[in-house]
């Protein structure tokens, strides 16, 4: 295997690509091409400053018994762990609150998990429990004599014709986990920019953007009325027409900087190119309005 050490350039080098970069977060990235030699890649990046690891424990294991990572190395880690896991008060209360655990699944809480959004990745897949889908919510929410038309993939011509009043466009990611929903581009998949376009271009529309991160939305922001980000994985449809129709009003802030285009990235709040399209903490607040 020979012998692994690190200049104090190398050194930076990895701090850069394991942090520097939304997109190249993984471990296998510091070489290229990427996973070329995954060895190399656990020493840098230990060495580097990783203080958690569990896609590669063995392999760390191996390089630390046989003296490639060195046991300060690992004790530095541990140490940090612990420091954090003490502030959090976790020794002190180390189980968790189940007293809520009785809702986990049902229909109020949302947290069960639908149809379309059951299988996670190959190897993450979540419980098919109770849940509701927008379309089904959204037909028990409007008046009977109200007509709901859904269609998949509408063009122009389609909701031209039929002369709707008001238009709910659902887009967005299909459901991942880690690198699976890896994106160098972040925008939203066909024909979810098709349906946009199509609808929005010819009636008063709101788009519920569901997705597991902020993507790219300022091409359409100018063709849509309203915008919410409804985040993966999407599981309780009722949550989303309980505000759209005004039984609750809108209350929730963003939790990250939301970009205009992935050249700006990275990009957080102080930085002096700062210019996002909603800014941390952006998030419109409304009241409740029972009679809509």
């Amino acid at each position: 295997m020979g012998t692994w050490g690190l200049s104090h350039f190398e050194e930076q080098s990895c701090v850069q690509i394991l942090w520097g970069s939304l997109y190249q977060i993984g471990i296998d990235r510091i070489t290229k091409p990427a996973h070329a030699n995954y060895t190399y890649s656990i020493v840098a990046g230990m060495n580097a400053g990783i203080d958690m690891a569990r896609l590669f424990i063995d392999g760390l294991a191996y390089l630390v018994k046989n003296k490639f990572i060195s046991m300060s190395r690992i004790d530095d880690a541990v140490k940090r762990i612990l420091r954090v896991e003490f502030v959090m008060g976790l020794f002190e209360n180390p189980l968790a609150d189940y007293s809520m655990a009785k809702y986990l699944g049902s229909e109020k809480s949302g947290l069960g998990s639908c149809k379309e959004n059951a299988r996670v990745t190959e190897k993450w897949n979540l419980r098919r429990n109770r849940c509701t889908t927008i379309l089904s919510v959204v037909k028990s929410a409007v008046d009977s004599k109200t007509q709901v038309v859904f269609n998949e993939n509408p063009n122009a011509e389609f909701v031209k014709s039929n002369k709707f009043d008001y238009a709910i466009v659902v887009v967005g990611e299909h459901p991942y986990a880690e690198t699976f929903g890896d994106s160098l581009n972040l925008t939203i998949l066909e024909p979810g920019p098709t349906t946009i376009k199509n609808v929005c271009g010819s009636v008063k529309c709101v788009v519920v953007l569901i997705t597991g991160r902020p993507v790219v939305v300022q091409p359409y922001v100018e063709t849509i009325d309203a915008l919410v980000a409804a985040w993966l994985p999407g599981t309780e449809g009722q949550g989303e027409t309980d505000a759209l129709f005004g039984d609750y009003g809108f209350t929730e802030k963003l939790a990250r900087t939301w970009f205009k285009s992935v050249d700006q990235l990275l990009m957080n709040v102080g930085d002096p190119h700062y210019d996002p399209l909603y800014p941390f903490g952006f998030g419109l607040t409304t009241e409740a309005k029972k009679n809509l």
